[in-house]
């Protein structure tokens, strides 16, 4: 049971370059991937050197992805003020997450890498321009767009019956699901017992199919196999590329719903998650996702909210630098606009499924958003990972803005119905969802 050849050297390019990007220095071990030949003893050889190739002298970045490493690199500690367990939090916990599946929804159609500027034109010439509402199907076909997603059917704004299967949405179930089970304590291994036993191999991208695959391979024909914590902490390492995109970061939603006013606990039940598949800066994203969440529970603004979540990551990263300058391109902006023209000018090499851009552009969103609704329309009109971002937008606007924020246009062509691909996830009610969501702050910080 042996992965084929070209897969193989797919993945070991990708790491070659991910390595690269992240500061390694691979001097020569390009020219070794060239003459690569179809064996799995010369694959492997490769991928070890590249993952021990050593950090270039020059490198600025100090980026550790083990948690005491990071907690060494994070800012101070700040003060926290947790948000009393009542129902005003509850409430605020299931409009992220009603924001949440609204953003997702939005973005899904045009999940294919436009830029604003894509977008634009061709909402300008169906009279949609700036984005009020679900995407029309008329947006290919008489605006000119390019290309929807291939699952755009269900997505687009004639068609919309339900809450359309989205992995995005899978993961926030899946992150309640370990929170429902097993509180604030879970473990790796919980996670990666709910994994197998919820994710199809088809529905994950990336390092989430890198795990998925080795952690099937690894249970062989015992149906309840022990799952090493070890293990699984030094996993992700090797011929995994993509481990500083964005997948984990779409994971850490109901980590900053459980944790109102506490986003260090958010950040850390996030890289609890996130260090099962990605490593650094793809793990910083999650925990300023999470660390965001939980601070727009009780934070006095926008650039609060962020800056708060930023104290919560390796302050030499290169995250790090990348947001706090996107929050001063914020501050100084005078509109939405003008915001999007200041992060994507400087940051458009950071594209699709990236945290860096797109972080910026969350930033942005806050800033600028009058309400939920707005919020996810400037969000998904800025492009890039239109679904994802649509999605961490509406949870930190949901939760910022509180209930009532959220015009009922967004929600009702749902009809109530939620479907996913998680095999033991059997509730189809959006709405008794977004109740075990909003229950999630009392239950997992022992309230109820």
């Amino acid at each position: 049971m042996f992965a084929p050849y070209p897969v193989l050297h797919r993945q070991v390019r990708a790491m070659l370059r991910d390595k690269e990007e992240q500061g390694r220095d691979v001097t020569g071990l390009a020219v070794r991937l060239e003459r690569l030949p179809d064996d799995y003893q010369a694959i492997a050889d490769l991928a070890a050197a590249i993952d021990a190739a050593p950090m270039r002298e020059d490198w600025p970045y100090v980026e550790p992805s083990d948690l005491d490493g990071i907690r060494a690199e994070q800012a101070p500690t700040a003060e926290e003020h947790p948000a009393p367990l009542d129902s005003a939090v509850a409430e605020r916990a299931r409009a992220g997450f009603l924001g949440s599946v609204a953003g997702c929804i939005l973005g899904k159609p045009v999940e294919v890498m436009p830029t604003l500027d894509e977008l634009r034109d061709a909402l300008q010439r169906v009279g949609e321009w700036p984005l009020r509402d679900y995407i029309p199907s008329r947006l290919c076909s008489d605006g000119g767009f390019r290309a929807f997603h291939p699952d755009w059917s269900a997505t687009v704004r004639e068609n919309i019956t339900h809450v359309a299967p989205d992995d995005d949405i899978n993961y926030t179930l899946l992150g309640m699901l370990a929170l429902e089970r097993h509180g604030a304590d879970f473990t790796k291994s919980d996670l990666c017992r709910l994994w197998l036993e919820n994710i199809p191999l088809g529905y994950t991208w990336g390092p989430e199919r890198t795990f998925l695959t080795r952690q099937g391979l690894a249970m062989g024909l015992d149906d309840w196999p022990v799952i090493e914590e070890e293990a699984l902490a030094t996993m992700p390492a090797r011929l995994n590329p993509g481990d500083e995109r964005c997948g984990a970061m779409i994971r850490a939603d109901a980590y900053g719903y459980a944790c109102p006013g506490r986003p260090g606990l958010a950040a850390e039940l996030a890289w609890r998650d996130a260090s099962l598949t990605h490593r650094a800066n793809g793990i910083y994203g999650a925990m300023f996702a999470a660390a965001a969440i939980s601070a727009a529970f009780t934070a006095g603004g926008p650039l609060e909210i962020f800056a708060t979540a930023l104290r919560y990551v390796p302050q030499r990263s290169r995250f790090h630098a990348v947001v706090k300058d996107s929050l001063e391109l914020v501050a100084g902006a005078q509109d939405w606009l003008q915001g999007y023209r200041a992060i994507h000018g400087r940051y458009a090499g950071y594209g699709h499924c990236r945290v860096f851009q797109e972080s910026g552009t969350l930033i942005n969103t806050l800033c600028f958003a009058t309400d939920v609704g707005d919020g996810i329309c400037k969000q998904v009109s800025q492009g890039n990972d239109t679904d994802s971002y649509g999605a961490t937008a509406g949870s930190i606007l949901g939760v910022y803005f509180g209930p009532g924020h959220l015009e009922e246009r967004w929600t009702a062509p749902f009809r109530d119905v939620l479907h996913t691909r998680l095999a033991g996830f059997h509730e189809v009610s959006l709405k008794a969802t977004a109740d075990r969501i909003a229950a999630l702050p009392a239950r997992v910080l022992g309230q109820g």
